[in-house]
Order: structure tokens, then C-alpha cells, then sequence
């Protein structure tokens, strides 16, 4: 076993270690999400909390690990007799994205089930994890049907299984820590709301420990064990304030007035539930008994709130997670006043001074972050002038307008690719997943992954007699073994393609179309696709944004996208076809869907509409499923959008109708009926 990297040779980070150390005086605190940049020493410090958490006592030889003090009565491996515990170091079980729901929760044992007859029961990762640390590395790209037994385990404190003829329940009480990078999508709100915690890390900017950080990491790489030994004494002593404090945790005292603070800050930023209450009273606990103390103060409260509620606010799902500590310390002042000799405490920071960084919380908007606030309606918008006018002070040349800001967004109907897939797992269109409901069983290809047990069974039965079948276990070859056939959704590459010319923004509805992209944006951001932007006005077309996981870099280059000059429509759809082409060379298994975001209009150059059209019919016989969002308005229409939709083998959708709650009509899949018209 390698010797773990130690928590307190890591350099900063005080957000990050004081979120761990919290859980470890208080597992109720119930975990924590670490959110970061690559390469900030996240996965390395939930490593290293390991070793500073207390022993477990356990009963001997149970898989579940069952405290023998109050062992679990409906435990498969009981009932337990009185018997003295064993004492074994807390374990830290990491979670793969790629796991099997098997591994996860258990299943049943096939080898034994098949050769000697009996249902038994293999536990999974949710039982090893019992009464320890359930540890989730790039938890955002964990598999949906993953995340929905963690949500259901972390919620009942148990797991339960009930498959292939298998009944079980046994206790699942752990403590769940995720990390991830942001820039590779969000997590789901159910499952973001299950973390206690949130703290956020960056690399430092500080030369002298940047400098730092790396004479540590290489001293440790060419000798852990030697490392680690001259830390030892570092650690020890950590890992007895973390004893003391738990100790001293249940005499520490939670007052009226403190708990007046904590609900009238949940409730000043305007919270969901009930969870983030309990949460803050248990850290602000945590964080007494961290300091030494047995009362909470007002500091202790404002700290909680900073580490509990910044991924518990509403927010728009672009925007990044923190608090107004302005409002913060307003709200505190008035529910109740602060205690003079609080000024004076060193705070509860990991190295018993400071306040572990000020934090856990980053101001809404970033330093230097620019955001234009949206216009009023019925004016304000800059004034809208003909392709060709000359330019005029205020205006920028070529008859280009200032960005103007998108309109609020909205839920838009599903737009999925047809056909059956096999990309990506996500939440989009149909596909043949590893992971998913079982749609039937088939004679396995190659190596078998996913075993159907009722058709292997099925198919092996008839001929036990003929095999000499003798005991209770089923004679079973390799051509009777059947591999399941299971269907799930895939994440597909939406690529966005924007007309920004002056014939969307004279009519001033650039500000509905970024709402309507922005919008489709959300969408793509909860179904886990990739994103792409492509742009045309005046003469050419550009990719403003290639290929990315990172939905939020779209929205900002969307914000920022300028309007005017001529309509180069074909040049637009030209560029997305160079593209696509080459995403089909890096990926050829994620499906593109293309969404054209227009009013068909195209000018400029010789015969633009035939030049269009001929560019249209291009990505028909690629067979790329599409969309053409109208973007017309007016009493009179020409029609051009569901032209160019016929064009492209797809279908049309006005911005009235891509809205999930319109009148238009219901769920719109890319559908090949413009092929028909």
C-alpha cells in the first residue's frame, strides 16, 4: 500500500482543509464538494484525511461492518451475537465514474449462484463504505443512475437491492466527499444539495508558495515513506485536536440567538428546504468545538454560512457559486448582535489561527467580470441603423453594434437526434448504453460485460439433462451465456450556428434570440452535451467556441457576441460542416444535432439564397439531424426559416414554440418530415 501524501504538509488550501477537518470532528456536517481547477491538490488532501480519522470498532468477519455497541438488526451477515469489536482504521472508498450499478450497491453472486444452486449476496462499494468515507473523484461526470443511489442511500442512511431475485437492506451512513472541475459541467441540484459543504480552490498566485508546493511534491515523490516520517509529528498532533474535539462536540452549546442568526440568514438567501438550516447549526458546532469552545458565536455562524450555502442559493446555472458577504454580515447584525469578545478569537482556522482563508465563498460576480445589465423594455436598446450606414460616433465601424444583453431564459423543449446511438451516456437522445434498463438479451460479442440471468438460464436449461446434471448447480457453457441489452440517453455535440447579422438586430430581437440560445444553452448544460458556436455576419462566418464540455464558456462568448452588416448565411452553414467533420474524425461516436438560429434571410454576395440552399443540402446528405430556430416576427413573414429547414432534412420551430410550457404542440424530436415536404 502506498504511503499517502500528509495533510498537513499540504501548502494553503485553508478553505479545503478546514471543509475536511470539520467532517472529521462532525460526520453529520454530511460530507463536503471540493470545486477546482485541475491540479489544486483536491484529490490529494481527501487522501490524506484518511489517516487522521479515529478507528472504527466493528463486528469480526461482518462484510458490512456492523458496530458491535449497536449492531444492525436487519444486517445480512446477522443477526450478531455479543461479541468484542475490532478495531480497524476508518476506510476511504473511491467511487469510479465509470462503475457499474453492480459495484455500486451489490448484486448477486453469480459464480455461486450458478454452480452451487444458493442466492447470495456480493456487497458492493456502498457497503465497504459504511461508517467511512465514500470518496467521488470528478463527481460532475458521474453516470445519472449512479448519482440516483447515491441520492436514495445518502437520503435513508441505507441501501437497498432488489434485483435478479435478490432482497437486501444493510446500512449505508458515510461520508460523502466529491471533487470536481467546474469547466466540465455542473452537478445535478439533488445531488449538489446531499453535500454539507462546498469550498472552492485555485492554485495560489504567490511565487513563494507556488515554490513551496513543489519543493514538497518532488521531496515526496523520490521518498513517501522518509516524507511522510517527517511529518509525523505534524500529524499526530492533528489528529488529537480532531479526537479533543469530538470529545468536547457534544457539550458545545447551540443558543437561541445563534439559531435565530442561522435561519434568518438561510432564509435572507433564500434557500431551498430545510437542509441548509441543519447544516450551518451542525458546521457552526463543528467549528466551536474545532476552536476549543462550548459556545457557538456569531463568527462561528458567518463561517457556516459561508462553507453551507454557496452551493445551496438560487443562482442562474451559469453564474458562479458564492455569497454577498455584505449581506451576510447585514443579516447577522440584525437578527441578533455579535459578541464583543468574538472580535478578539483567532478563529477556527486548521492551524488553529485565521479564519481557514475568510471563506469557502467567492463574491457572485469575479473580479473584473463585466456583466451589461439587460435593457429596458421598450428602450434603452442602441439605436438600430440600415446594413450600409456609414459609421457614426458611438457606433463601431462596418455598421457592427455593441453586444446587447440576452432576455431572461427559459425551459425549452426537448430536441433529441433519432435513431439509436451508442455515444456518450447523458440525457439527450436514445441510445445502447452500458448502463440503463435492460431492454433484452443477445448472444454476447467478444468478451461478456453485462450478464442477462433470467436468458442465460432460459437458454441453458433445456439441455441439463443431456450434460449430467447431478446437483442443485446448473450446468452452464459458453454458448448459453447471454449478454444484456440495455438502452439509456446519450449526450450528443449541439452545435449552435448563430446569424448576428443586422437583419436580426435592426428588428431589435437579438436580445430574445441570445435569451432563446441562451436558453438551449441551459438545456444542453443539464443533458451533459458537448457545445459548439458558430457565428456569421458581414462577409464571413468564424467558430467563436469549438467543441467544448464546458457549457458556460458558450454562454460567455454568446454575452459578448456584437451584431451587424450582411446576412452570410451559406457561409455560416459551410463552416459548421468543416466543424462537424472533423468532430466526426475525434469522436464518431457522439451524434451531432445542428441548430440553425435565424430568419432565413441571406444576402450578400452573388445568388446568397442558392449558394445557402446548396450549403443546406450538404449537411442533408451527411445525414446531421437539425433544427432551424425562426427567429421572424412581424405581421408579414416570408417563410425563409422553414425553407431552409426543408433544406436541411430537418424540421422548424418558431421561438414561441421552443418554449416547454407553449400551446405550440408537444415534445419536438429532429425528425426527417421536412424530407417528406
Amino acid at each position: 500500500m502506498s504511503t499517502p501524501y500528509p495533510f498537513t504538509a499540504i501548502v494553503g488550501q485553508d478553505d479545503l482543509r478546514l471543509g475536511l477537518l470539520l467532517n472529521a470532528v462532525s460526520p453529520a456536517v454530511g460530507g463536503v464538494l471540493v470545486r477546482g481547477e485541475k491540479g489544486t491538490a483536491k484529490s490529494t488532501a481527501v487522501r490524506a484525511l484518511a489517516a487522521l480519522m479515529p478507528e472504527v470498532s466493528v463486528v469480526p468477519g461482518c462484510r458490512f461492518s456492523c458496530d458491535p455497541v449497536a449492531p444492525d438488526p436487519a444486517c445480512p451477515d446477522g443477526p450478531h451475537a455479543e461479541a468484542a469489536g475490532v478495531a480497524r482504521p476508518a476506510r476511504t472508498v473511491e467511487l469510479p465514474v465509470g462503475a457499474s450499478e453492480d459495484r455500486l450497491v451489490g448484486a448477486l453472486d453469480i459464480e455461486r449462484a450458478l454452480s452451487e444452486g444458493v442466492k447470495a449476496f456480493e456487497p458492493g462499494l456502498l457497503a465497504d463504505a459504511h461508517r467511512g468515507i465514500l470518496y467521488v473523484d470528478e463527481v460532475n461526470l458521474l453516470h445519472d443512475h449512479l448519482v440516483d443511489l447515491l441520492l436514495d442511500a445518502a437520503a435513508m442512511g441505507a441501501s437497498y437491492v432488489e434485483r435478479e431475485g435478490v432482497s437486501v437492506r444493510h446500512a449505508a451512513r458515510f461520508l460523502l466527499v466529491g471533487t470536481m472541475n467546474p469547466e466540465e459541467g455542473e452537478l445535478r441540484p439533488q445531488l449538489l444539495d446531499r453535500f454539507g459543504l462546498t469550498v472552492e480552490v485555485s492554485a495560489s498566485r504567490d511565487t513563494d508558495e507556488r515554490v513551496e508546493v513543489v519543493r514538497r511534491r518532488l521531496a515526496y515523490d523520490d521518498d513517501p515513506e522518509g516524507f511522510a516520517a517527517r511529518w509525523a509529528e505534524e500529524e499526530g498532533a492533528l489528529r488529537d485536536r480532531i479526537a479533543a474535539a469530538r470529545v468536547l462536540l457534544p457539550r458545545v452549546v447551540l443558543s437561541d440567538g445563534v439559531l435565530r442568526q442561522i435561519a434568518a440568514t438561510c432564509a435572507a438567501f433564500e434557500v431551498d428546504g430545510m437542509r441548509a438550516d441543519i447544516v450551518m447549526a451542525r458546521t457552526a458546532t463543528a467549528l466551536a468545538a474545532w476552536a476549543g469552545r462550548e459556545e457557538v458565536t456569531a463568527d462561528d455562524v458567518r463561517q457556516a454560512a459561508l462553507l453551507a450555502l454557496p452551493h445551496r442559493r438560487r443562482r442562474n446555472p451559469f453564474d458562479a457559486p458564492g455569497l454577498d458577504e455584505d449581506k451576510l454580515d447585514q443579516t447577522l447584525d440584525e437578527a441578533g448582535p455579535r459578541d464583543d469578545h468574538d472580535d478578539d478569537d483567532p478563529g477556527p482556522g486548521p492551524d488553529g489561527g485565521g479564519d481557514g482563508g475568510g471563506g469557502g465563498g467567492v463574491p457572485p460576480q469575479a473580479e473584473g467580470e463585466d456583466r451589461t445589465p439587460p435593457a429596458p423594455e421598450g428602450g434603452d436598446t442602441p439605436s438600430q441603423a440600415p446594413e450600409n450606414a456609414p459609421d457614426t460616433p458611438g457606433r463601431p465601424a462596418g455598421g457592427e453594434q455593441r453586444p446587447v444583453a440576452a432576455a431572461e431564459p427559459f425551459r425549452t423543449k426537448m430536441l433529441s437526434v433519432p435513431g439509436l446511438g451508442e455515444g456518450a451516456a447523458g440525457r439527450r437522445s436514445r441510445a445502447r448504453t452500458e448502463h440503463g434498463r435492460t431492454t433484452g438479451a443477445r448472444r454476447p460479442e467478444g468478451a461478456l460485460t453485462k450478464l442477462h440471468l433470467a436468458a442465460t438460464v432460459q437458454a441453458a436449461a433445456p439441455h441439463q439433462r443431456a450434460r449430467g446434471r447431478a446437483g442443485r448447480g446448473l450446468v452452464v457453457r459458453r454458448d448459453d451465456l447471454r449478454q444484456a441489452a440495455r438502452e439509456g440517453r446519450e449526450g450528443n455535440l449541439v452545435l449552435f450556428v448563430v446569424d448576428a447579422s443586422g437583419s436580426m438586430a435592426a428588428r431589435q430581437r437579438m436580445s430574445a434570440v441570445k435569451g432563446a440560445v441562451l436558453s438551449l444553452l441551459l438545456d444542453a448544460y443539464q443533458r451533459r452535451d458537448k457545445v459548439g458556436l458558430v457565428t456569421f455576419r458581414g462577409k464571413e462566418a468564424e467558430v467563436a467556441l469549438p467543441p467544448t464540455s464546458s457549457v458556460d464558456a458558450a454562454a460567455a462568448r454568446l454575452e459578448s457576441l456584437p451584431t451587424g452588416g450582411r446576412t452570410p448565411l451559406a457561409a455560416g452553414l459551410l463552416k459548421a460542416h468543416d466543424v462537424l467533420r472533423v468532430e466526426r474524425l475525434r469522436d464518431p461516436s457522439r451524434r451531432p444535432l445542428l441548430v440553425v438560429v435565424t430568419d432565413g434571410r441571406a444576402t450578400g454576395g452573388p445568388e446568397p439564397v442558392a449558394l445557402a440552399g446548396r450549403a443546406a443540402r450538404l449537411h442533408r446528405a451527411e445525414g446531421a439531424a437539425s433544427v432551424v430556430v425562426d427567429c421572424e416576427s412581424g405581421y408579414v413573414r416570408l417563410g425563409l426559416a422553414g425553407e431552409l429547414a426543408r433544406e436541411l432534412g430537418g424540421t422548424a420551430v418558431t421561438l414561441d414554440e421552443l418554449r416547454a410550457d407553449s400551446i405550440a404542440g408537444l415534445v419536438k424530436d429532429v425528425t426527417a418530415a421536412g424530407r417528406a415536404a
